[in-house]
């Protein structure tokens, strides 16, 4: 009875391992479907994660491919160390490595696709001791034009980068009328005090006062000694009585 409990326990341990270990095994995410247009490049996205560490040297990654017809799968692509691109078949000289397995990636891009592609295309990896887990998968579909819904992405991401071009030339133009307005600012406020102030004491000429000195002439009469009163002239007055005494004069010597 004891022997049997501990082979029973034995066999559950067993079982629990390698449910742990299939847990525990490498995980691949793949694109799913996908579309290319005849004759263009396609990248097959694939990475993986794994539970041991990456060593470099020891992944293995296997690229495959099943046809929408039935038939055998054909070999697209190996790396192990370095790649090893397909020497016959439909693939031959079409497939080139483009992946990181350091960046646990193991994509691959297969140029100028063709109708004959359209199938599945099966990717495997293994990172030892890590050997276990799913593969994934994608499907392919080459068409002869690009799908309304690709059309749409691309139109909505040629608008989209347009509209932010045009964003942000309005935000620079912008920018540069309000830098533009403030030095004017600043300009005027610092002219605005070098400007000449005028002086409150002076006067328009038109509103000028015309000032005359005085002349104060003091008289001594010869005969007497009387100092006679102060007189005072106006310039232009004794200016307009000049002619007028000096014709009286003449006329006394005639």
């Amino acid at each position: 009875m004891c022997v049997k409990g501990l082979y029973f326990f034995a066999v559950l341990s067993g079982l629990a391992a390698s449910g742990v270990l299939q847990v525990s095994g490498i995980r691949i995410y793949t694109s799913g479907d996908m579309e290319a247009v005849n004759g263009t490049d396609v990248r097959l996205k694939c990475t993986f994660q794994s539970s041991s560490p990456i060593n470099a040297n020891a992944v293995i990654i296997s690229w495959s491919f099943r046809p929408l017809i039935p038939g055998r799968e054909e070999s697209v692509f190996y790396y192990q160390q370095k790649p090893y691109p397909p020497v016959e078949g439909i693939f031959r000289k079409r497939v080139a490595w483009a992946g990181d397995i350091m960046g646990r990636d193991a994509s691959i891009i297969i140029r100028q696709v063709k109708f004959t592609y359209n199938g599945t295309y099966i990717c495997q990896v293994k990172n030892p001791p890590d050997v276990h887990g799913t593969v994934g998968e994608i499907r392919l579909r080459v068409v002869t034009t690009a799908s309304f819904s690709e059309l749409l992405l691309l139109a909505l991401a040629i608008g989209g980068g347009i509209a932010a071009v045009v964003i942000l030339l309005i935000i620079i133009v912008s920018c540069r009328r309000c830098k533009k307005r403030r030095q004017r600012q600043l300009e005027g406020n610092e002219e605005a005090p070098r400007k000449e102030r005028k002086d409150p004491t002076a006067c328009h000429p038109s509103r000028a006062v015309h000032l005359y000195v005085s002349q104060t002439s003091i008289e001594i009469d010869s005969s007497d000694g009387m100092i006679s009163e102060a007189s005072t002239k106006d310039p232009s007055s004794s200016e307009e009585e000049g002619p007028s005494s000096d014709d009286d004069g003449g006329d006394d010597s005639d």
